[in-house]
């Protein structure tokens, strides 16, 4: 099974494995160097604009991120290529970080150092949605079938909820909607200018 998983989806999921072991043999250090601070404050690290999309806040956290990882990256790798996944996936995750940066800048809040994957999933999700519309998905619990466009709506509509109720405080939600946002951008741009399947071609 894991032979099957494309390359780059693949070597994605063997960075975060890596930083998850080491964060468990080291937290202190791991989360200092590679998650996200404020880049007001002297904890930031130019290369934490990378490195917070590999960190993860517990096993469920990186598992269900690796999970959607899989499951859907895989499939919006095989459609697009690989050079065109990988920019998808790190501008996704940039996408995130400026979002959440910028809703925190103007509301005031206090910047918690932000890691996880989760705003490249989000991507991932927003993209699989757009490529397989009528796709049907079942998800783990609560075990409802749905096609793909309305779980992404649903996805959406709740971390806007959540982000703007402050509900669910310690995730980020507008990261989430950030990765989503320029997912969105993306496929649209790519399938606008006809170079989404062109693998030579952005």
């Amino acid at each position: 099974m894991f032979d099957s998983i494309p390359r780059v989806t693949k070597n994605l999921l063997i960075v975060n494995v890596i930083f998850f072991v080491a964060s468990l043999v080291n937290r202190e250090f791991m989360f200092m160097t590679f998650a996200l601070f404020d880049p007001s404050t002297p904890f930031f690290r130019v290369w934490q604009l990378v490195t917070y999309m590999f960190m993860h806040d517990g096993w469920m956290h990186i598992f269900f991120n690796m999970y959607a990882l899989v499951m859907f990256g895989g499939i919006v790798e095989r459609m697009i290529g690989e050079k065109k996944f990988l920019l998808f996936y790190f501008l996704c995750g940039f996408g995130a970080l400026l979002l959440h940066l910028g809703i925190t800048l103007v509301t005031g809040a206090a910047v918690a150092p932000m890691v996880g994957a989760s705003g490249a999933i989000y991507g991932l999700l927003i993209a699989y949605g757009m490529l397989f519309p009528e796709s049907r998905l079942t998800l783990i619990f609560p075990p409802i079938t749905l096609t793909a466009k309305w779980w992404v709506v649903i996805w959406a509509g709740l971390e806007l909820l959540t982000g703007v109720t402050g509900t669910m405080s310690g995730v980020a939600h507008f990261a989430h909607l950030g990765g989503m946002l320029v997912g969105f951008i993306l496929i649209y741009y790519w399938k606008k200018k006809g170079t989404l399947f062109r693998r030579d071609n952005f």
